[in-house]
């Protein structure tokens, strides 16, 4: 029964829990989301992100709210671990590494989205959307890995580097 409930939980948590990672990122990055996504965005995350906001005011620039209410999510979703017997020490520590892989596995989740975008449709109304969220994280690639006959390995590189930095975190 436990790992079923552990299932339910990781995914609704992974699902809010990402969508509150790509509402602190789209904030951090000045990206203004299509009203389709702000909307999906903004609604399924603000039941938490404006009650914190009370507690945790924007710090230089940035919504720190969406990004505590991420963790706290993983948190609230590693806690069922202490139905099978672990420790609180476990349990954090297990919440502090899931939530470094959802970071790393959102930026991956996006990167796919740019290469999709760019072999089927490239001028599809999430494509620029979608490119303003991965620059930030593809110009200093892209400053040492130029394109080689037309063809951008920036991505290639980035999902790489984001393999091997799972690996060291895993």
């Amino acid at each position: 029964m436990l790992p079923i409930l552990q299932l339910i939980v990781d995914t609704v948590a992974g699902v809010v829990g990402g969508v509150l990672l790509l509402r602190f990122w789209m904030q951090v990055t000045r990206v203004r989301p299509p009203a389709s996504v702000a909307q999906f965005t903004f609604t399924l995350t603000d039941w938490l992100v404006r009650p914190l906001r009370r507690v945790l005011p924007g710090v230089g620039g940035y919504d720190w709210a969406s990004l505590i209410g991420a963790f706290l999510v993983v948190l609230a979703a590693s806690s069922v671990m202490f139905l099978a017997g672990w420790t609180v020490q476990m349990v954090l520590l297990t919440a502090v590494l899931r939530f470094l892989h959802w970071i790393i596995y959102g930026f991956i989740g996006l990167l796919i989205l740019e290469v999709i975008f760019s072999w089927v449709n490239p001028d599809a109304p999430l494509a620029p959307f979608v490119r303003a969220l991965n620059y930030p994280l593809l110009r200093p690639i892209r400053r040492v890995v130029p394109p080689i006959g037309g063809i951008d390995f920036s991505v290639l590189v980035a999902f790489v580097l984001l393999q091997i930095l799972l690996r060291v975190i895993g």
